[in-house]
């Protein structure tokens, strides 16, 4: 399959960042990496792999993004507004650098968003902000709550990185419309500690009136192995 390697200085984050692209057309899948993890992580776990039919096919082209968790969520050293800042610094890089980029590629319109745990969250956040830029989320093993990492903290601008957060405070009739329009998938395990927090967020939809597709998987499945089944499972749509 084809494989490429791209870098560029990112104004918006005002410093370097990587991503790898596998395939060569149809939906572009927006590929987040796990908690302060890279752009070449889903190729180490060899996910890439479990897409082979897909990328051969010229059905997906994964487009496998750095993050910038460590100066952002993770970032103690800053107060969590300022971390939630940085986070949405990384969603503008996306928007404005990352999609432009991926429409130079593949002028295919079918936008996808995935990744698993805090890839995840990455997916819904971004999708759930800008609803009109995607058409799909895939959301494995997620957490919708970024309270873990602000301290129990809450202001205006930590809730727009906070999708549940977000949802509670969304009453903007054209947005939660748009929103409606997504295709979003939340796959997680019942022993899964996240399962709590993922019964919330759908809760949240639904009180909003957005379906989605909630797939409870029996045990932990907050592993590479069970990812490596959902993706196969779930990248072309919620069955």
């Amino acid at each position: 399959m084809l494989r490429e390697y791209h870098k560029w200085h990112s104004p918006h984050l005002n410093r370097d960042m990587e991503l790898i692209v596998f395939g060569h057309s149809g939906a572009r899948v927006i590929v987040f990496p796990t908690s302060e993890g890279r752009f070449f992580d889903w190729e180490n776990r060899k996910m890439h792999e479990a897409l082979q039919q897909h990328l051969d096919n010229g059905w997906i082209q994964l487009y496998c993004v750095d993050s910038v968790d460590s100066e952002s969520w993770f970032n103690r050293h800053v107060n969590a507004t300022d971390r939630a800042r940085r986070h949405l610094q990384y969603q503008d890089y996306i928007i404005y650098e990352v999609l432009p980029f991926t429409q130079t590629k593949n002028d295919n319109s079918f936008v996808i968003a995935t990744g698993c745990s805090f890839g995840a969250y990455h997916s819904m956040s971004i999708a759930l902000r800008f609803p009109w830029h995607f058409n799909r989320a895939l959301g494995m093993s997620g957490v919708y709550d970024v309270r873990e990492w602000t301290d129990g903290y809450m202001d205006d601008v930590i809730a727009q990185g906070s999708p549940c957060e977000f949802l509670r405070g969304l009453h903007n009739h054209e947005h939660i419309e748009k929103i409606k329009q997504l295709e979003l998938i939340i796959p997680i395990g019942n022993d899964d500690p996240l399962f709590g927090n993922n019964r919330w967020f759908s809760d949240l939809l639904w009180e909003k009136g957005i379906w989605h597709a909630f797939r409870e998987w029996n045990g932990f499945a907050h592993d590479w192995p069970q990812w490596y089944e959902m993706i196969q499972l779930y990248i072309g749509g919620a069955d």
